[in-house]
């Protein structure tokens, strides 16, 4: 960790450095040490900032360039997809099971070692939860939960911060549903942090971490949505298959 501020997990009040200063290599390692506790969170989101480490590091501050995101309302849906939104035995909630969801999440993948996804993460986000801050998405079939996400609302900025499925499509059709209810509800940006082949085939786009920092200023001042979340019976983007297949608001 030479080179970069480290904080003191006692110490919830100094600053992050400026995110200028993060690493191109690791790309945007920004700072070490601290704690994940509400206050330091809140304010690394609204800085652009978020933590990723894994079981037996410190805790580890990123901010990426380019940064990942999505447009509210404007997530790629396909044909196939579209489909299994119409499913009547589908159901999508929001803040019905946040802890579960994040276990799931956290659950073992094929192809990944471990998870970053710790007992102290689903401890610190649990507590954001509380406060009416992080948010999850939940995809019922027949009353089983086959796919969800979770993240971070501050304003009308919205931080996924991971999704899981247990069946086909099952973290996309969260995905969908949330992108569709957040332009309802005025949000300006989804927050992907870093870019993936999933995220790309849904419609995600990288931007410069600048820009990304600019909209999100203006975002984060916006009054957003407080939790805990409800979602409408049906956001209004879920309509018939279009020519280009994309939710817009």
């Amino acid at each position: 960790m030479r080179g970069l501020l480290w904080l003191d997990p006692d110490d919830e009040d100094t600053p992050f450095p400026p995110v200028e200063m993060a690493l191109h290599n690791p790309n945007g390692l920004l700072a070490a040490g601290g704690a994940l506790t509400p206050k330091r969170l809140k304010m690394a989101y609204r800085a652009g900032i978020f933590p990723w480490f894994t079981e037996g590091q410190p805790v580890l501050w990123w901010s990426p360039d380019p940064r990942a995101v999505f447009w509210p309302g404007q997530v790629h849906v396909s044909r196939s997809l579209r489909k299994r939104l119409r499913d009547p035995r589908i159901e999508v909630s929001a803040d019905t099971a946040f802890a579960e969801v994040m276990w799931a999440c956290a659950a073992p993948r094929p192809g990944q070692p471990g998870t970053w996804i710790t007992p102290e993460m689903v401890d610190a986000y649990c507590a954001l939860h509380e406060l009416g801050l992080a948010h999850s998405v939940e995809v019922r079939r027949e009353g089983r939960l086959i796919g969800g996400l979770y993240g971070v609302a501050m304003g009308a900025a919205f931080f996924g911060e991971s999704m899981f499925s247990r069946e086909t499509d099952g973290s996309k059709i969260a995905l969908a549903w949330l992108s569709a209810q957040l332009a309802a509800w005025g949000f300006r940006l989804i927050d992907c942090q870093v870019p993936s082949p999933h995220l790309a085939s849904m419609g995600a786009q990288l931007i410069g971490r600048a820009e990304f920092l600019a909209r999100l200023a203006e975002a984060v001042r916006l009054p957003g949505a407080p939790g805990p979340w409800r979602f409408d019976s049906a956001p209004a983007t879920l309509a018939p298959p279009t020519a280009d297949s994309i939710y817009r608001s």
